[in-house]
């Protein structure tokens, strides 16, 4: 292929491809209750806003000849009510007032609840004590009687009762801004503008506001139909809107003793308070979902339990690995983001059979934990989705299993150790509590026999004094200790597969031995089969007995840990041996890779590392390479290898 044909083809695919991240407005639209909503609610003001354009009736003319029309009257399309007046004229205009008293009564009530919440979360101490009693203050009285006390403080009048609504929700802005403000304020993003320089104002809002801006829109879109509501309960005992003015709640305050022989008086403006809080709330929902970056996915469901599975066929598998426990065909995992498609695993087999250590190694991105968390269904649906390949446990086919089979699986059968011990551990209960938890989870034991079994494990994962340490936290623990007890975890149920998620990257060099070392006798005493992932090809030499080197999505190179360190066949595989340091040389060079890994919504047709290589030709680039066999046990994706030609499988 030329260089012209090349760029026509790049320049096609460019103009061919999306947004990975759909729009806000995309993202509401997804949700149809949402956009319901937002119909509705847009129909409703915009009808509110057009009052005055509008050929209605004047709506406090009376007229007692025309009292108490039925709906579909000649000159009254909805009838009278009991001195006359067009319903309809008034239920536009009312509308029109409720909505400028709710909208107006959340901003005065959102600002300056939010502003009490910001200072007092920010600043702390006798400025938080302070703010707060007086905020307990308000609310030690119920909310609808303060109300009602400061209208009749103030006097029956709409104005006053937007203030009273308005005084009596500033606690629920305060408070739910001060708890998140206060957890805002001891991260190391605001230390960090602290040491800058930066004084207390500019901190609080240039770097704290913003943070907690979409919660308060959040609260404001759901608080504001509460508003409509309170607004139309003060209206209705007569101390909101004042005769002859309307409001949705004074005509439904005007039609309750007329409601057994007109019960249109009030049917009617209760179905647009109906209408109009259940619009502002449906709406409220789906601003809240566009405003969580969480959801920002291409659709606005919240993970499931398990990863959905979307596979046209299952591979036949012609040859089982009866020596595997686990064996893994053709696993491949996309995540959709808007209209684009990214394949994180495509296509990738491994085995890991009894008492084996399996590594898979490669650079952050190139789909190692993925690859792990997509065999027991662990990634997150949406966006992710499993379509294709087969996971046999023991002849079982995970992917086919159900529900329910996969979480009696999960911790009895498979077992995982993650990365960050004290994001894994639950900060509020002690780490003997969380023990006997996934203890009795699989196992029928008394509350007495799981605590002496979680000991047991204690003392397995070498830590000292175990009976004690059952009733430490984990904050209590050192990073060795934490994740000894997630280690612990994972062996609670004699798992026959652990999956080791980068289980020392987060430790020091001397703990991530001992670690190592103890994940390594304790596969050989429990038979277990570990799926170890890492960067590291210093970790890997210390514990696995086969390495699977993975890039883009794909394994490039698999093979025995001493084949490939001694001589690597993929160039990629090169390159990370060389980033490694070796004990004795310190004159040895240390080259770093050049180039960044691609990324996976983009891939190219031929091999993935071609731009990074610098053994790559142009046939590298020209079809996508397959995976050969080299040698005894080892396979490369490459043609043109380190050492020697790959033979064909």
């Amino acid at each position: 292929m030329s260089r012209s044909a090349t760029a026509t083809t790049s320049t096609a695919e460019s103009a061919k491809s999306t947004s990975s991240r759909p729009s806000s407005l995309h993202l509401l639209f997804n949700n149809k209750l949402a956009t319901a909503g937002l119909i509705v609610f847009g129909l409703i003001v915009l009808v509110a806003l057009a009052a005055p354009l509008l050929p209605l009736a004047n709506p406090d003319a009376t007229a007692p000849v025309d009292r108490l029309l039925r709906p579909l009257s000649d000159g009254h399309l909805l009838g009278t009510d009991a001195l006359g007046r067009d319903i309809l004229s008034r239920l536009i205009w009312g509308t029109r007032v409720s909505l400028a008293v709710g909208i107006s009564a959340t901003l005065i009530a959102a600002f300056f609840g939010s502003m009490i919440g910001l200072v007092a979360g920010y600043a702390g101490g006798r400025i938080d004590t302070l703010l707060m009693r007086g905020i307990d203050m308000v609310m030690a009285f119920p909310y609808i009687l303060l109300a009602l006390a400061i209208v009749a403080v103030l006097g029956p009048g709409l104005l006053n009762a937007l203030y009273a609504i308005a005084v009596v929700n500033i606690p629920f802005f305060a408070r739910n801004i001060r708890g998140i403000a206060l957890g805002l304020s001891r991260r190391e993003f605001v230390d960090a503008a602290r040491l800058s320089g930066k004084s207390h104002p500019q901190i609080l809002f240039l770097e704290v506001l913003p943070n907690v801006l979409p919660v308060i829109i959040i609260t404001m879109s759901t608080t504001i139909g509460w508003m409509v509501l309170e607004t139309a309960g003060l209206s209705f005992l007569g101390l909101g809107a004042q005769p002859p003015q309307a409001d949705l709640g004074s005509m439904l305050g005007d039609g309750r003793k007329i409601l057994f022989t007109a019960p249109h008086v009030s049917i009617i403006p209760g179905l647009m308070i109906f209408a109009l809080v259940m619009s502002i709330n449906l709406l409220g929902d789906g601003v809240r979902d566009v405003l969580d970056p969480r959801l920002k996915s291409g659709a606005l469901t919240r993970p499931v339990a398990r990863t959905a599975v979307i596979r046209d066929s299952v591979p036949q598998i012609a040859e089982p690995d009866a020596n595997a426990v686990l064996d893994v065909r053709d696993l491949k995992t996309e995540f959709a983001f808007g209209g684009e498609i990214f394949k994180a695993v495509g296509g990738v087999d491994m085995s890991v059979g009894q008492g084996e250590c399996l590594g898979i190694v490669g650079e952050s991105g190139s789909g190692k934990s993925v690859s792990a968390m997509s065999i027991m269904g662990l990634v997150p649906t949406p966006p992710g989705r499993i379509t294709g390949g087969v996971a046999l446990l023991e002849g079982e086919d995970l992917f086919a299993a159900t529900d329910e089979r996969i979480r009696q699986l999960r911790g009895s059968a498979v077992s995982h150790v993650f990365q960050d011990p004290l994001s894994t551990l639950h900060p509020l209960f002690t780490v003997g509590d969380q023990l006997v938890e996934a203890i009795q989870a699989h196992q029928s034991l008394s509350g007495s026999e799981a605590r002496a079994k979680a000991a047991d494990l204690l003392k397995l994962v070498r830590i000292p004094n175990p009976a004690e340490r059952l009733n430490a936290y984990p904050h209590e623990l050192s990073g060795g200790m934490r994740q000894r007890v997630c280690i612990a975890m994972a062996l609670a149920d004699d798992a026959r597969v652990i999956i080791a998620d980068e289980p020392t990257t987060a430790l020091d060099v001397t703990v991530q031995a001992q670690v190592l070392a103890l994940l390594d006798t304790l596969r050989k005493e429990r038979n277990a089969g570990i799926l170890f992932i890492t960067h590291d090809f210093g970790v890997v030499s210390a514990i696995c007995d086969r390495v699977a080197v993975m890039y883009a999505g794909k394994f490039v190179e698999t093979g025995k840990t001493e084949d490939i360190l001694s001589s690597p066949a993929h160039p990629y595989t090169a390159k990370l041996i060389d980033c490694v340091p070796v004990l004795g040389q310190p004159e040895r060079r240390l080259d770093a890779i050049e180039g960044r890994p691609p990324v996976v919504n983009k891939l190219p047709i031929g091999c993935a590392f071609a731009p990074r290589c610098p053994r790559a030709q142009d046939d590298c680039r020209a079809a996508p390479i397959p995976i050969t066999r080299f040698g005894d046990g080892r396979t490369v994706r490459c043609i043109h290898p380190l050492t020697g030609e790959a033979a064909n499988a």
